[in-house]
């Protein structure tokens, strides 16, 4: 087995909370492709984290959080700016993010920052997730999905409150069509879909990311499961299982993280069937993370969640 490189945001959740009544905001480390590869790592996998972290406190203790989590932080530059905080507000379990902090400390790596070694050796690379709204990392995205030999995987991982009106809507949609035309996987969630295509049912979207390019798209659904295209099949429905949610933070991250541990285990499936098997997998990782509050503090084991299912 290999190693996944994640390139993408690290940040602070304050996550809106009660305690002895009172609302209170609840410290988490997080950022979408941190919990990926926390993800990854916590379900068997190797992954080494890219990515830039504030110069402060909070910097550090995000270092400490993925050394202690065991994913490699070779390719993670300190960057002189505070880190970034992420305000969570919930209604019911589906968080709403607001971000503070300019300049954006996630957002400060470059092309020049870039461990090339590290990116060649990779047998998976994930981009995507909102570092492609910087100019100067989505560059250095751009330069490590042109230097990967191994398979490629993406998600837009879409935050609405950080799209500045319909120009910038529309150069994303751009960015999005661009790196799923070299994808191997393609992992978006449902409300990503309605945002980048109104109107388009979420099975017409799985199939028009495969006509770009992409050879696998998965749609989270939520508690409906997913939708998943693959080889030359119609898009079919992966249901999910039924849990007591009551915080789906770090969900649809841990989805694609159970895809990727499952690539670097054995590869891409041979068929339609063998992804469903996966998908099926994956959302029972994402029903397990929904019973506990948090991101990357909510990733499991593979031994959690085979217990919590009983398989």
């Amino acid at each position: 087995m290999g190693y996944a490189v994640v390139l993408g945001e690290a940040l602070v959740d304050l996550l809106d909370s009660e305690l002895d009544g009172e609302r209170v905001y609840r410290q988490a480390i997080g950022g979408g492709p941190l919990n990926v590869a926390v993800g990854v790592a916590r379900l068997g996998g190797a992954a080494q984290f890219v990515g830039s972290l504030g110069d402060d406190a909070l910097g550090g203790r995000i270092r400490a959080f993925l050394t202690a989590a065991d994913v490699g932080v070779a390719g993670a530059i300190t960057v002189p700016a505070p880190t970034t905080l992420a305000v969570v507000t919930y209604a019911g379990p589906e968080p709403d993010f607001r971000f503070y902090g300019e300049p954006a400390s996630y957002g400060l790596l470059g092309p020049d920052d870039l461990d090339l070694a590290l990116l060649e050796g990779a047998d998976v690379l994930y981009c995507g997730s909102i570092v492609l709204l910087r100019p100067g990392t989505l560059a250095a995205a751009r330069r490590a999905w042109s230097l990967a030999t191994g398979l490629r995987v993406f998600d837009p991982n879409v935050r609405p409150r950080l799209l500045n009106g319909p120009a910038a809507l529309e150069e994303l949609r751009a960015v999005v069509a661009e790196f799923a035309a070299g994808a191997h996987l393609v992992k978006l969630s449902a409300a990503d879909a309605v945002l980048l295509y109104p109107g388009e049912p979420v099975e017409g979207v799985a199939a028009y990311l495969r006509e770009l390019g992409a050879a696998t798209v998965v749609v989270t659904l939520g508690a409906a499961g997913a939708v998943l295209a693959a080889a030359d099949a119609d898009p079919v429905r992966v249901p999910a299982p039924k849990v007591n949610a009551i915080d789906a933070t770090g969900a649809g991250d841990s989805v694609m993280a159970a895809l990727i541990a499952d690539l670097l285990a054995d590869g891409e499936p041979e068929d339609p069937q063998g992804w469903a098997e996966r998908v099926a997998f994956a959302l029972r990782v994402a029903g397990l993370v929904c019973e506990s509050p948090g991101g990357a503090t909510a990733m499991p084991t593979r031994a959690a969640v085979q217990n919590r299912y009983n398989t």
